[in-house]
């Protein structure tokens, strides 16, 4: 863009000026931080931007002079023009409006170069998001000072942009304080703008260490005691500061952060311990940080001169029994190491509390890779596949130690392993329990009485899941499997099955981030079938049925060990930072084992002998028809077909992309539809209670721009999907399910009657003429439509008591008859009526009735009242007129239609437009069963 444009303002000098420095003076002071373990004097870390943060524009000028001709040296020359009476300097003062300083500025190049000079282009060049980027090392630097309890603060000469904001391409989080010279009206190296940033620091001079890359701003600032580090490389730079601070600056060890408060320990007897483990050679300072995995233990890393040390111990406080067992943790690993599996080498256990406060072992740090996310972003589809065929591998490598031999036979109980962990993880969560959850109820139940036969006893890991193993940074090779406080002898189809959790959580579950919904064919990562086929194979044994309970009984124990980490949360004791939000997963988890142990009942059932099979059609269309299909085609029936055996009662049983819409919407509910619901009952008793509610129509925007919008219909009627989801009637109905748990939430999804019914008639039989004129409102949302169909000589919705005429006339139809429980009418964006009235009475009976759009503007249409149900006036409020009915079409009201002409005919069926639509027919191609009709 050129600048002359960029910079088309005027008349902003003081009104800029006097907004942006109320809001610069407004700001709190940024919050309080705690010193610097290693008892650093300072206390805050200040940033020139210019040539210390982005590039400076004299670092750029050389370049750009030299592609456009221009002589060398004229934009450096033309900035310290004047001194500080220069444009440049007025500029970042904020003396002058961008409009004024490109003409001074543009005129002093030109007359300097006795040349034209293009400086529109080179400012563009100066602003531009692709050259005014934070250089990496420098964003990472600040991410360490800030973790280390010191402030940081940008000083910057910066100036105006034409939209009336300062020129500040930072993420301002990164920074307690934001000092600009073009709000405050003085520019470096003026000694009152250092002085207040430190006034709003809080700090001393000497406190404080200020980087610049220009020696005039360096020495301003040391005249004042500041420390100062001139930059003329920012990674350079880095070090110097390092050495001044006295801890690093550079990438942490990945996955680890500062020790959290509640799980600090004394580092000076921890020193000591070290030092006497590790041999009189160990000296230098002690660095300690926290890894952010590791929900149970809590596990540090060390480094200790040459030393990188990994330290596990037991979590502070009342325990409960047999839990957190670290001595266990140290001797499988020892074992194991022996054995040949790959993990971390353990150098010592401590059992005196008295060190750090719990037992602990030390083990050697292994460097590598820690897949946090199982999507592996970054990754080729056959890097994920190799990533996780060497997670199976490594799996059948430890299900394959002889136990016995490695001196395990002890380790724990042979047989019935599955009985028992099920009595040891009720009982934990017995002891966890903080309220009653019904699927942990019902699985605590259910679990004991579908025990499967054990196939084998091995090593199991108890924990095996992608993100406890470290990979080879260059190769798809395990280096580690990490986390053993849940191994002991038992069934290792329950390791298998525990290593799949992944794939049925979804990608925003806080705990453990999952694939749920995600194309796993696409990113190359085997399904859950196949990983366990997989197994199976590289075992050598024979696939089993009962999958399913395992998957039960897998999310069965997530959802006790998160209650235990919910309890201890709430006494400080839990190690990791997100223990506090588990108490909501709990229900979460147990849901889903539900849904499993749901499914492996409908697996014995299946395989119970066959009785007679039912009679019953499942079809969808009412009219006779083939069912024959051929193979692969989607079933579009409201429900499967008997033979399939496959009637989907839980969202698990969904398709994957189905499923994550599930999930969607159910975090809507949750988020933006169940809180407000007090908010939307009071509107609808207040005296505004018709007029529209503009929480219903911000509600729509969103659910819109989520996606979930017109989700009701049926993939029959849309197979393109150039209308709605293209979903099912079967996958709608679990949908369905979710938004009727809300009277509001149909219509913020533009899912509610009338409208969902005239909509589907419309794109099954609409001219495009009509489609044009009502189909595009009604799914935008921008309109809505009423039904009239029932009559009062007979409340019924039998359409052959339908007495209302609908007589053709020419060019037009005139229809004359009363209605009553119209849904729609009174909603003051209903555009359209869906009439159903008698064209031939002569007809069959059931072939006698036809269908018409009728524009509600249209002269002698008359809505009398309201009717009430039960007394109850059923005001959404959203209507002006005094009149309207429930999102969900729960309310109905009266209308009489003396002689109008007027209304568009709808088509039944193609070619079929030679004839009035029979509403029979229409109502028979329509989709049954939609909760919102």
């Amino acid at each position: 863009m050129c600048l002359l444009r960029l910079f088309q303002a005027s008349n902003l000098q003081g009104a800029w000026r006097a907004a942006l420095r109320k809001q610069g003076q407004s700001q709190p002071p940024g919050p309080h931080r705690w010193m610097h373990s290693g008892g650093s004097p300072f206390r805050a870390v200040i940033f020139d931007m210019g040539g210390v943060l982005i590039p400076s524009p004299g670092s750029l000028a050389p370049a750009w002079e030299a592609q456009n001709n221009i002589p060398s040296g004229t934009i450096l020359k033309a900035f310290i023009a004047g001194r500080d009476s220069g444009p440049w300097m007025k500029f970042m003062r904020g003396e002058l409006t961008p409009e004024d300083f490109f003409q001074e500025f543009g005129k002093l190049c030109s007359e300097m170069s006795r040349t034209t000079v293009p400086v529109d282009s080179f400012f563009s060049l100066l602003t531009s998001e692709q050259v005014a980027k934070q250089f990496p090392v420098m964003t990472e630097a600040i991410s360490q000072i800030r973790a280390n309890g010191l402030q940081t603060a940008v000083l910057s000469n910066n100036f105006y942009l034409p939209s009336g904001k300062s020129f500040l391409p930072l993420d301002r989080k990164q920074f307690d304080v934001v000092v600009e010279s073009c709000l405050e009206g003085i520019c470096k190296p003026d000694p009152r703008i250092y002085q207040l940033c430190l006034e709003r620091l809080g700090v001393q001079p000497s406190q404080s260490v200020f980087l610049d890359d220009l020696g005039q701003n360096l020495k301003a600032a040391a005249s004042l005691g500041m420390h100062t580090v001139k930059v003329n490389d920012p990674g350079t730079a880095v070090k110097d500061l390092e050495g001044l601070l006295g801890f690093t600056l550079r990438a942490a060890v990945p996955n680890t952060c500062p020790v959290r408060k509640t799980m600090e320990i004394s580092t000076d007897s921890l020193e000591r311990y070290l030092k006497g483990v590790l041999g009189t050679k160990a000296t230098g300072p002690l660095e300690l940080r926290q890894f952010s995995h590791g929900q149970s233990n809590p596990t540090y890393y060390i480094r200790l001169a040459d030393h990188q040390l990994v330290l596990r111990k037991k979590p502070p406080g009342k325990l409960l029994p047999s839990a957190h067992a670290v001595e266990r943790e140290f001797r499988i690993l020892k074992t194991l190491s022996s054995a040949g599996v790959p993990v971390p080498k353990v150098l010592d256990l401590c059992e005196d509390s008295s060190i750090i406060g719990t037992p602990f072992y030390l083990m050697e740090y292994c460097p590598g890779l820690i897949y946090k996310d199982p999507s592996l972003p970054g990754l080729e589809p056959s890097q994920r596949r190799a990533v996780y065929t060497a997670m199976n591998r490594v799996l059948c490598q430890i299900h394959s130690v002889d136990f016995l031999a490695a001196g395990l036979g002890d380790y724990g109980k042979q047989g019935d392993y599955v009985r028992r962990q099920v009595q040891i993880w009720t009982k934990q969560y017995r002891a966890s329990e903080t309220s009653t959850v019904p699927a942990m109820e019902r699985l605590i139940e259910w679990l004991p009485g579908h025990l499967p036969e054990e196939q084998r006893t091995t090593v199991v890991h108890g924990d095996f899941r992608l993100d406890n193993l470290i990979f080879h940074p260059e190769k798809n090779e395990v280096l580690a499997v990490l986390d053993w406080e849940l191994s002991t002898l038992g069934d290792p189809l329950a390791d298998v099955a525990y290593s799949c959790l992944a794939h049925y959580l979804p990608s925003g579950f806080a705990m453990l981030q999952g694939l749920s919904g995600r194309d796993l064919s696409q990113l190359g990562i085997p399904a859950a079938e196949e990983h366990f086929r997989m197994y199976c194979h590289h075992m050598g044994i024979p696939l089993v049925e009962n999958w399913n309970f395992y998957m039960a009984f897998s999310f069965f124990r997530v959802a006790a060990i998160l209650q235990g980490v919910y309890k201890r949360s709430l006494t400080g004791q839990a190690s990791s930072a997100t223990a506090e939000h588990s108490g909501k997963l709990v229900e979460f988890t147990s849901n889903l084992a539900w849904d499993f142990a749901v499914k492996e009942g409908f697996r014995v059932f299946k395989e119970m002998p066959a009785t007679r099979p039912s009679s019953r059609s499942f079809h969808t269309w009412a009219s006779a028809q083939t069912l024959l299909r051929t193979t692969g085609v989607r079933c579009y029936s409201s429900f499967p077909e008997p033979s399939k055996g496959a009637l989907v009662i839980s969202p698990e049983g969904l398709p994957r992309p189905v499923q994550e819409l599930y999930h969607q919407l159910s975090r809507f509910m949750e988020q933006h539809v169940y809180p407000v619901e007090q908010e939307l009952r009071d509107h609808q008793t207040s005296a505004q209670r018709w007029t529209p509610s503009p929480l219903i129509e911000a509600l729509k925007e969103k659910a819109k721009a989520e996606g979930l919008w017109n989700l009701f219909l049926p993939l029959e009627a849309d197979p393109e999907k150039k209308y709605g989801a293209g979903l099912t009637n079967v996958e709608y109905a679990h949908l369905c399910e979710l938004m009727g748990m809300s009277v509001y939430a149909p219509e913020v999804f533009n899912c509610s009657a009338p409208d969902t019914g005239n909509m589907e008639l419309l794109v099954r039989y609409g001219t495009e003429e009509q489609k044009a004129r009502w189909l595009v409102p009604l799914l935008e949302g921008r309109a809505r439509s009423c039904f009239a169909m029932t009559e009062p000589q007979v409340a019924s919705s039998d359409a052959t008591n339908v007495e209302s005429s609908i007589r053709e006339e020419k060019d037009c139809y005139v229809i004359s008859g009363h209605k009553w429980w119209i849904s729609g009418i009174l909603d003051p964006r209903c555009q359209l009526c869906v009439f159903m009235g008698k064209t031939d009475p002569q007809a069959p009976r059931h072939r006698q009735q036809s269908v018409l759009l009728v524009p509600m503007e249209t002269p002698g249409i008359k809505v009398v009242r309201p009717l009430t149900v039960y007394g109850l006036e059923d005001a959404p409020g959203e209507v002006p007129s005094g009149l309207r009915e429930t999102p969900d079409g729960a309310g109905h009201h009266p209308g009489r239609y003396r002689p109008v002409k007027g209304g568009d005919r709808t088509s039944p069926a193609a070619g079929a437009q030679s004839r009035p639509p029979h509403g029979q027919d229409w109502k028979q191609g329509c989709s049954p069963g939609h909760c919102h009709d």
